[in-house]
């Protein structure tokens, strides 16, 4: 009888850990802080990591003149109080293969590019596709450089594929909110991404690199940070934030360098998470 306990004690703490390694849920904690230095703005559009400048840029969304501000690793601002954006920006990201970092922004504002000085603060903005090449005005693209493609949260939960090149939509990717792979017969997955939507920050979908983990969400109602795959839509990951978390229904997100970023609107301060 003893040992009849000590075989279902044990397969059921494997069944626990397999389906925690299945999910892949754990608590994320903060690692590191950016303080936005001045006033402007009441969101943040985006961070971005530049590994060759080793240089975050945090932006503040809103208006040309709002700040872009420029951080050493260890979060020491380098750019000064008066440093612009220049650009009202939306996504962030650094493209590789220009060794640049890029963005979208506020509606018919386009793609763009900075131009950096020598000591990685940005001096010019470089036009790279002019016009509405999104979904919504609102709307923060994550750049895949592994396809050459720019992606946009859509209404419906879906992901909008822009091509980097021409920035033209290509495809949808269909993504099941909240639903983890293996398909629930409970679920209705052609009627589930609209009862859930608003539960979700709508501006904001992040890139990971992360295989079979590749897109991310924010669940800003239960706190989480969903990761999705990007062949199935299906949800593999759930990453908790802490409960003090700036957790937000729309901007205020990001990811880069290993790093999920919230922006604390009432303090000013990038939080980031790992």
């Amino acid at each position: 009888m003893k040992k009849l306990l000590l075989l279902a004690a044990a397969s059921l703490l494997f069944s626990i850990n397999q389906s925690f390694s299945q999910t892949g849920s754990r608590t994320l904690k903060k690692i590191l802080e950016l303080k936005i230095p001045r006033e402007g703005g009441a969101n943040g559009a985006s961070v971005v990591w530049h590994p060759v400048q080793k240089k975050y840029y945090a932006a503040m969304a809103g208006n040309v003149d709002f700040s872009i501000s420029v951080f050493d690793v260890k979060g020491t601002r380098l750019s000064p109080v008066s440093q612009k954006a220049m650009f009202d920006i939306r996504g962030l990201w650094y493209n590789p293969a220009t060794k640049t970092i890029q963005m979208n922004g506020y509606d018919t504002f386009g793609w763009s590019e900075y131009k950096l000085d020598l000591k990685g603060l940005p001096v010019s903005v470089k036009n790279l596709h002019e016009g509405m090449n999104q979904p919504d005005a609102q709307s923060a693209g994550a750049f895949n450089p592994l396809k050459n493609e720019v992606y946009f949260l859509g209404t419906e939960g879906e992901i909008d594929v822009y091509g980097y090149k021409w920035a033209e939509h290509n495809e949808y990717i269909t993504i099941h909110l909240g639903v983890m792979a293996g398909n629930p017969d409970d679920v209705d997955l052609e009627t589930n991404n609209s009862e859930v939507i608003e539960d979700y920050n709508t501006t904001t979908v992040i890139y990971t690199g992360i295989k079979g983990a590749e897109i991310g969400l924010l669940n800003y109602i239960n706190k989480e940070v969903e990761l999705y795959n990007k062949a199935t839509g299906f949800l593999t990951k759930k990453l908790q934030l802490p409960e003090d978390a700036p957790a937000t229904d729309w901007l205020n997100f990001a990811y880069t360098n290993g790093t999920y970023w919230l922006f604390d609107t009432e303090v000013r301060i990038w939080k980031g998470y790992k």
